[in-house]
C-alpha cells in the first residue's frame, strides 16, 4: 500500500466567515517511511461563471469575463523537505481566512450558471399586500376572455431570512370559474455578463401546492414555504453576476386559465 494524505477540518459543519480561524490536521499514512520535498497547504476560493447553452455565441465578449474570480488564495508551508516515518503522522494547521484586497467572501453556492466556492446581512421586514384581478394581470393578450375573479392576500415580508420560511395568507374573494389549484413557485434568477451584454436565466427550484380544488370563497389559505438549503443562497449582486430569487403565486382556473403573480424576494442570512 502506498502513502495516503488526508485533510481533516476541526469544525464539523465546515461553515466559516471571513476573518475566522480555519484549523485542522493533515494526516499522512503509509506502511513505510517516505522522502518528501516539503509539505504546503494551499487555500483557494473562486467564483465560476458560465453561459447557458442558449446564450453561447450571443455575447462573444463575455468569454473574457467568465474566467474564475479569485477571492481567496493563500499558501502555508507546513513542513520543510525531509522524511515522513512509517505509520500515521498528523500535522496540525491553523490560519485566518483573509480575502484578497477589494474582494468579498461570498457564501458557498452551486447554481446552474453560477458556482461560488469560498456575509452576514441586516434584515428589515418588508410586508406586501396584493390584489389579483383580470385588470392587474400583465402580458395578457385577450383580457376580455378571462373569467372574473378577485384574490387578495399578503406576504409577511419579501425581505426574507434564508433560514426562516416565507409566510403570509391568500383569500379567494370571488371567482366565476372553478379553481383547480393554487401553487407557490420559487424561481432562482442567475444573471452573468459584462458591459457588452448579459445572459439571464430563470430556473424553478421549488413548487408547493397550497390549495387543491375549488376552494371556499372568503377562506384564509396560509402561505408557508421553507427555502431549500441546497438551491438557495443570500441574494448577490456583483459586477459580473447576480443571483436573485422570486416567488410566483400561480392559480389554475377551469377550463385552462393560468394566472401568475410575481414577487421579487431578497434573501439574507443573519
Amino acid at each position: 500500500m502506498g502513502t495516503t494524505l488526508d485533510i481533516k477540518i476541526k469544525r464539523a459543519n465546515k461553515v466559516y466567515h471571513a476573518g475566522e480561524m480555519l484549523s485542522g490536521v493533515v494526516v499522512i499514512s503509509g506502511k513505510d517511511s517516505v522522502q518528501h520535498q516539503g509539505l504546503s497547504l494551499m487555500v483557494e476560493g473562486t467564483v465560476n461563471l458560465q453561459l447557458s447553452a442558449k446564450s453561447v455565441g450571443v455575447f462573444e465578449a463575455f468569454y473574457n469575463s467568465v474566467k474564475p474570480i479569485q477571492v481567496i488564495n493563500s499558501t502555508i508551508e507546513m513542513v520543510k523537505p525531509g522524511k515522513f516515518p512509517g505509520g500515521k503522522t498528523e500535522i496540525p494547521f491553523e490560519f485566518p481566512l483573509h480575502v484578497k484586497s477589494n474582494k468579498v467572501l461570498y457564501e458557498t453556492y452551486h447554481g446552474v450558471f453560477v458556482n461560488i466556492q469560498p456575509q452576514k446581512g441586516k434584515w428589515t421586514p418588508s410586508p406586501v399586500d396584493f390584489t389579483i384581478t383580470p385588470d392587474t394581470l400583465q402580458n395578457v393578450k385577450e383580457r376580455a376572455l378571462l373569467p372574473k375573479f378577485l384574490i387578495r392576500g399578503h406576504l409577511n415580508s419579501t425581505n426574507c431570512v434564508i433560514t426562516q420560511p416565507l409566510t403570509g395568507e391568500l383569500v379567494v374573494e370571488s371567482s366565476e370559474a372553478a379553481i383547480k389549484s393554487i401553487e407557490l413557485q420559487l424561481v432562482r434568477v442567475e444573471t452573468c455578463g459584462c458591459a457588452e451584454g448579459y445572459a439571464r436565466d430563470a430556473t424553478e427550484i421549488q413548487n408547493i401546492q397550497i390549495a387543491d380544488g375549488d376552494v371556499c370563497r372568503g377562506l384564509s389559505i396560509p402561505i408557508y414555504m421553507v427555502f431549500p438549503r441546497l438551491f438557495t443562497c443570500p441574494t448577490l449582486e456583483t459586477t459580473n453576476f447576480k443571483v436573485e430569487f422570486e416567488v410566483n403565486i400561480v392559480v389554475l382556473l377551469h377550463p385552462a386559465h393560468l394566472i401568475t403573480e410575481n414577487f421579487p424576494l431578497k434573501l439574507c442570512r443573519v
